[in-house]
């Protein structure tokens, strides 16, 4: 909650950073902020390709492949550029990390804003996809604020802890990209978990990510209600409170220790 309040209160130096930080992304490119569109029709285009016409991968549950694909890979960008980048949050930003009248813990709300910006591309991509399969905007929808709140939550949580211990410990950046390059693949995104036996899903449900995937299709394909899966939707935000606490407290405790290591 102070975390909160602490951002709505500098909420312009905030987004002037979150703007600055967007356009650095693409800095020095020719083609300039045109990449953010570039970059996720590449990515689509190939794993499309390759499931289609190299797997020969049908529609799933009668759903297009392409659709349900997206669907998953959106949310997913967001969460892994959003916790990867918002890891790195205090070792990128040494010069704002040295000014006392700098709040250090709003870094990871830079990076986790930066990365939403990013994905805008992929959610626009999502839609034209949607309505050139006849799926529509409806009141479902309105869903997808709630699921991407969870994304902006669990991504914050995660990224205090981790961005608060790679000063001392630079090494954790290559274990965190390490870490999502494994859950890309143990996380339903280009296998539907139906496809598992009994314990295996339930192996499946312990990853919180899995919950916002899910959420995803369920909103944009199933129009299933987000509370129906009340045990999972409980297990995501007592996992994610529990990490926040934690990353908090850490982070409160590393905060002196900053200067002296970058």
């Amino acid at each position: 909650m102070k975390l909160a309040i602490l951002a709505i209160k500098n909420r312009r130096m905030l987004l002037n950073l979150i703007t600055s930080d967007f356009k650095n992304r693409y800095l020095g490119n020719h083609l300039g902020i045109v990449w953010a569109f570039i970059q996720p029709l590449v990515m689509v285009a190939v794993y499309w390709l390759v499931f289609t016409r190299g797997f020969r991968v049908a529609a799933v549950s009668k759903v297009p492949f392409l659709l349900w694909l997206l669907a998953g890979m959106v949310p997913w960008f967001l969460l892994s550029d959003s916790i990867v980048s918002a890891s790195s949050a205090v070792t990128s930003q040494a010069f704002l990390v040295k000014k006392i009248v700098f709040e250090v813990k709003l870094l990871p709300f830079v990076k986790i804003g930066s990365a939403v910006l990013v994905n805008l591309a992929f959610w626009l991509l999502m839609i034209i996809i949607c309505l050139c399969y006849g799926y529509f905007p409806s009141v479902w929808w309105l869903q997808l604020i709630y699921y991407m709140f969870c994304i902006l939550c669990i991504s914050l949580s995660i990224s205090l802890f981790c961005s608060s211990v790679m000063p001392f410990l630079p090494d954790l950046g290559q274990i965190i990209a390490i870490v999502f390059q494994v859950l890309f693949w143990a996380t339903p995104i280009m296998w539907d978990q139906n496809m598992l036996h009994n314990k295996a899903i339930y192996l499946v449900k312990l990853n919180p990510f899995a919950y916002i995937i899910n959420g995803f299709r369920d909103t944009l394909i199933d129009h299933t209600p987000f509370w129906l899966h009340y045990y999972m939707m409980l297990y995501f935000w007592v996992f994610t409170v529990i990490v926040y606490l934690l990353g908090n407290r850490t982070f409160n405790k590393l905060r002196p220790h900053f200067a002296d290591v970058l």
